[in-house]
């Protein structure tokens, strides 16, 4: 049995030491903090329950995607979903209209193009092209028949708006079918259309949230873990990768205490994982190289505590943008026009649920406003910090009332959290929201791999393929391909869904 250390314990690093430890690998999984989940993670104040990262799913139902990899990994019957409003799992609100976006390819043509009758014509080419580009991709399809690799390349090489400008006419429009954009943080000119693709298909398919939380995927996979003999470690932070002049041998935590490894996994970030090494065979060119890669932006969460009975339960995601504002650079804000934009979410805490118990605002922050505060640990960044967040729950509040009038008196209690939390809880750099952002302008430099030059050293993640449930265990079957081999792992998720 060769021995595997696994570095984090979010979605990634369960989700590969699953595969691992039912392939006859001996997995130690090594999470820094007391809980186990990263993004996965809730907390609970005052009895309420509230998620952190992984708000809602897509292409969940029996033979998607998401279903099928849920499925491969055995989890599927230990989690509970419930499904969003089919006639609109998101709902954008530009200036002071809405647009909904219903679930199914000939439902979402119908609806945009009695919204834009005159645009029937580029409506049902977007979708084409959405469709045609997600099933290029053998990693979003787990299907080999239908891959189309040239296909695939050109459009993670030319950027969302490039291409929806080309299709659509109407200024507008264009806005509607990018106002889920903070799903993945998209810059103008840089992100791939590819990533707009990818999510556009994987939510337009079927979209849930997980009954009682996201944490509820991390308790499975965990059991699914034990169940093969891996185990996790909370409270072990590894502070140093160790080798020889051929090979990682083993992990070093802060507590002094050393774990033997013929492999080690990151599923975190690749900056902090190659600080822990200083084996020469990591080339200085690049570490330079992983340091001096784009993040995508922070967000700022206000976690809403709702009086029983009071907010009648919201069965879609809400988009909002202030008059005046697209979707594209909401992350360019000044101090006194945040925020452009915000998402509005309710979480599910039991099946169909007639009343909320919360809710989630996020908006986008970037980690400059953050300098103050740098270095301060949480609980103790002093009465300034508590006034900023303060002022800023109040503005987002704010906004969220022009939308639903009289909702700030539903309001029972409210809590905060910034890119400063997310940087101390997941150690993702400057408190990014996804972790590295997808660049064209970037080339193949942008690109992660799962394999670096130490030999027996990997990475797993959102950042070796993208972020999101889907994104993340696509990284995870890029990962354990590696390890196990590409046509062996089809296969055995082949098997699994027959």
């Amino acid at each position: 049995m060769k021995k595997c250390i696994i570095i984090g314990s979010g979605l990634g690093g369960l989700s590969t030491g699953v595969v691992l430890a039912r392939e006859g690998f001996d997995v130690t999984i090594l999470e820094q903090e007391a809980q186990i989940g990263g993004c996965l993670q809730c907390f609970s104040r005052r009895g309420v329950k509230f998620e952190t990262g992984m708000h809602f799913i897509g292409s969940a139902k029996p033979g998607q995607t998401l279903h099928r990899l849920l499925h491969f990994l055995k989890i599927d019957d230990d989690i509970t979903l419930q499904e969003l409003d089919k006639d609109a799992y998101d709902i954008i609100r530009l200036g002071h209209k809405e647009y909904r976006f219903p679930n199914g390819k000939e439902a979402f043509i119908s609806q945009m193009t009695a919204y834009f009758p005159n645009e029937a014509e580029g409506i049902r080419r977007y979708v084409d092209c959405v469709e045609r580009v997600a099933q290029s991709s053998s990693l979003h399809t787990l299907d080999t028949r239908n891959a189309d690799s040239a296909l695939s390349t050109e459009y993670q090489l030319r950027s969302i708006n490039e291409i929806i400008d080309g299709l659509i006419d109407n200024p507008t429009l264009r806005d509607v079918l990018i106002g889920n954009l903070p799903l993945y943080a998209a810059r103008r000119d840089k992100t791939p259309f590819s990533t707009h693709a990818f999510i556009a298909n994987f939510y337009n398919q079927s979209c849930f949230r997980v009954v009682g939380g996201s944490d509820n995927i991390g308790k499975a996979l965990l059991h699914k873990l034990e169940q093969y003999g891996g185990r996790v470690i909370t409270n072990r932070k590894v502070v140093k990768i160790n080798a020889d002049d051929s090979h990682v041998t083993s992990v070093t935590t802060a507590d002094g205490q050393v774990y033997p490894a013929d492999i080690v996994v990151s599923a975190i970030h690749p900056v902090p994982t190659l600080q822990m090494t200083d084996s020469p065979l990591i080339r200085k060119a690049f570490r330079q190289r992983m340091s001096q890669l784009p993040n995508t932006i922070g967000i700022f969460s206000v976690y809403l505590d709702f009086k029983d009975g009071a907010m009648p339960y919201m069965n879609s995601n809400y988009y909002a943008y202030r008059p005046g504002f697209s979707p594209w650079d909401c992350e360019d804000y000044t101090q006194t026009d945040w925020p452009r934009g915000y998402l509005y979410m309710h979480f599910c805490h039991e099946p169909n649920p007639q009343f909320a118990r919360a809710g989630v605002i996020l908006s986008y922050m970037r980690f400059e406003d953050m300098t103050p505060w740098l270095g301060t640990q949480v609980g103790q960044r002093g009465e300034d910090y508590e006034r900023f967040k303060l002022e800023r729950a109040e503005r987002l509040i704010d906004s969220l009332e022009q939308a639903f009038p009289g909702i700030r008196q539903n309001i029972r209690h409210y809590y905060t959290s910034t890119p400063l939390t997310y940087l101390n809880y997941t150690g993702t750099p400057q408190g990014s929201a996804y972790g590295i952002a997808r660049d064209i302008t970037l080339g193949v430099s942008s690109h992660v791999p799962q394999r670096t030059k130490l030999p027996g050293l990997y990475l797993t993640g959102q950042n070796i393929n993208s972020h999101g449930i889907l994104g993340v265990l696509v990284g995870t079957v890029v990962t354990c391909s590696d390890l196990l081999g590409t046509d062996y792992v089809y296969q055995q998720i082949i098997k699994a869904n027959q």
